[in-house]
């Protein structure tokens, strides 16, 4: 079983900047930038297990995850996460709503990428906000807060999906964030 161990902050543009400064001088590796597209379904099981689904469109690729949250009473959040590439998203949706999951949340996020030691360090943003995550062992994640020097950050305990009913907007059943698209000219 595959195990998820990350923590998330909401940051401002100064920190970022900041942030995205010292990752650079502690020698982090710059990895990707990419732009993705996220819709998440839930009901029956899922919600019996506070799982979802999520199919995550990157460019050309398109992912299937299962997380599912384990309990626990750390800042540090400890989800289940079990992800595939899938050849045929039409088909993939059409199958997921067939066995009665329905859309709930769609957002979009930039998210940058640097590997730092055994972390991973992304810095996202969301048309509701900026975060960072750290991903990797409870004490790695310790440790990289210590070098990053983000002692005064709040985590953030709620997830994109949580975010975005609660900062995106109503579209029909769907909570969604997606940036403002602008008119071609």
């Amino acid at each position: 079983m595959a195990i998820e161990t990350e923590k998330k902050y909401r940051v401002d543009k100064r920190r970022l900047v900041e942030i995205t400064a010292k990752l650079g001088e502690l020698g982090a590796v710059f990895a990707s930038e990419v732009f993705e597209e996220n819709f998440l379904h839930r009901g029956a099981v899922l919600d019996e297990r506070g799982a979802v689904l999520r199919l995550r469109k990157v460019g050309d690729v398109t992912l299937l995850t299962y997380k599912e949250r384990l309990r626990n009473d750390s800042d540090i959040k400890h989800r289940i996460e079990h992800e595939t590439i899938v050849a045929d998203v039409d088909a993939m949706e059409c199958i997921i709503q067939c066995l009665g999951y329905k859309l709930s949340v769609i957002y979009e996020k930039h998210r940058k990428t640097w590997h730092f030691g055994d972390v991973e360090v992304v810095l996202d943003e969301l048309p509701f906000g900026l975060y960072m995550e750290i991903e990797g062992t409870i004490d790695e994640i310790t440790e990289a807060e210590k070098l990053l020097e983000i002692h005064d950050l709040e985590p953030e305990p709620r997830g994109y999906p949580r975010l975005t009913v609660k900062y995106g907007k109503l579209v029909g059943d769907v909570s969604e964030a997606r940036f403002e698209r602008k008119a071609a000219a």
